[in-house]
C-alpha cells in the first residue's frame, strides 16, 4: 500500500488529526508503527544461477536503486553446504529477501543457516530481516566495523534512503544488524565446505569482508570490486583498494571473482584495477605538478584506461567528477 493513500484513509478516520496534537515522542512512535504496518509491494522474481559446485547467485541487472527496480541493485549469493545455505549479502529490503527465499525454496529447498554481510551499505544488509523471519535466529557475520556502523547511524540512514530512492517500495523493512564479528584469516566451516574470510584494510569501506569458497575457485568480493559499474568511493580508498586486489590475487587465487554489482568472471579485478589506476595515478600527477582539481579531472578523462571504459560503465557521467575529487584529495594527503 502506498504511504500517501494510507495516510489519506487515516485522515478520514480522524487518526492523523489526533496524532498532530500528540507529544513529539508519541508522534515518533506513531511514525514507527506506520512504517512497520505499511509494506511495499513484492519484488518480481529473479532466477537463481549456479556458478560453481557450491555457489549460486541471484543476479541484479541494475546498478542503482529506482522506483522501477524497487531497490534490486545488488547480487545475492548463496553457498550450498551440508549444514544448509549460507547467504552472502541479502539485498536492499525485506521484499528482496523474500523474493530470494522464494527462489531458494523452488530450486534448493534448504534452510539458510547463516548470513555474511560484506560491508555496511544498505543494499547488502537490509534483506537480513526476511531470512531471520523465515528461518529464525541465525549467526549474521560481518567485520566488527560493519556491525558498529549498522547498529549506529548507517542502519536507519540506509533504510530511509532506500525508501526515498524507490518511492517507498521498500517500506516495512527493519534493520537487522549482524551479530557475529569476524576478521581476516578466519575460516567458517559448514560440514566439508570452508569459507575463508579476507580483510586487507580500508578499500571500498574500512571494514570490507571478502569470502573465499575454498576449493571452488571463487571469491565473493562484495563491493571491493564491481563489473561495469563505477564504485562508490565515499567511504573508501583507491590505494587501499589496489592493495586489496594484489592481496586477493596472491592469497585467494580464483577463476571467478563474484562482485556485489555486475557479472562475475575472471577479469573483474583487472577491469577495476585499470579504471582505478587511471583515476588515481592521473590525480597523483596533477598533485605533483601543482595542478588544481579541475585540471586533474581533464587528465583523468584523457587517460586511455579511463576513456576506454567510460561508455560502458554504469553511473560514469554522473559520478566521475566526485570520484576524481576523492582521488585527488587522497593523492594530496599522501603527498604530505
Amino acid at each position: 500500500m502506498n504511504r500517501r493513500h494510507f495516510l489519506r484513509s487515516l485522515a478520514a478516520a480522524g487518526v492523523v488529526g489526533a496524532a498532530e496534537f500528540a507529544p513529539w515522542h508519541a508522534v515518533s512512535a506513531f511514525a514507527n508503527d506506520l512504517d512497520n504496518f505499511v509494506r511495499g509491494p513484492a519484488v518480481k522474481d529473479h532466477p537463481l544461477r549456479q556458478l560453481s559446485k557450491h555457489v549460486w547467485m541471484i543476479f541484479s541487472p541494475d546498478g542503482f536503486p529506482t522506483p522501477e527496480n524497487q531497490g534490486m541493485m545488488c547480487n545475492l549469493t548463496f553457498i550450498d553446504t551440508p549444514k544448509g545455505l549460507v547467504a552472502v549479502d541479502t539485498g536492499a529490503s525485506v521484499q528482496i529477501g523474500e523474493m530470494a527465499i522464494r527462489q531458494l525454496k523452488q530450486k534448493l529447498n534448504k534452510p539458510v543457516v547463516a548470513i555474511i554481510n560484506t560491508h555496511y551499505h544498505g543494499d547488502h544488509f537490509l534483506g537480513n530481516q526476511a531470512f531471520v523471519e523465515a528461518y529464525g535466529d541465525m549467526p549474521i557475520h560481518a567485520h566488527a566495523g560493519t556491525i558498529e556502523q549498522i547498529k549506529g547511524m548507517e542502519g536507519n540512514t540506509w533504510r530511509r534512503l532506500m525508501e526515498q530512492w524507490t518511492n517507498q517500495a521498500t517500506m516495512g523493512t527493519k534493520v537487522v544488524a549482524p551479530t557475529v564479528a569476524v576478521d581476516h584469516g578466519q575460516e567458517l566451516k559448514f560440514g566439508d565446505v570452508v569459507l575463508r574470510l579476507h580483510h586487507y584494510g580500508k578499500a571500498h569501506t574500512p571494514s570490507d569482508i571478502c569470502v573465499e569458497v575454498v576449493g571452488d575457485g571463487l571469491t565473493c568480493v562484495g563491493d571491493v570490486a564491481m563489473n561495469g559499474r563505477i564504485a562508490n568511493m565515499d567511504d573508501g580508498s583507491y590505494v587501499g583498494t589496489l592493495k586489496t586486489y594484489a592481496a586477493l590475487e596472491k592469497n585467494a587465487p580464483s577463476k571467478i571473482w563474484l562482485p556485489g554489482h555486475g557479472e562475475p568472471g575472471a577479469n573483474v579485478l583487472a577491469w577495476n584495477r585499470s579504471l582505478f589506476e587511471g583515476i588515481y595515478e592521473s590525480c597523483v600527477k596533477a598533485v605533483e605538478a601543482g595542478q588544481p582539481m579541475e585540471e586533474a579531472k581533464e587528465l583523468v578523462l584523457r587517460d586511455p584506461r579511463v576513456a576506454s571504459q567510460a561508455r560502458t560503465t554504469k553511473g560514469f557521467d554522473s559520478n566521475i567528477g566526485k570520484y576524481v575529487s576523492l582521488a585527488y584529495l587522497e593523492a594530496e594527503a599522501a603527498a604530505f
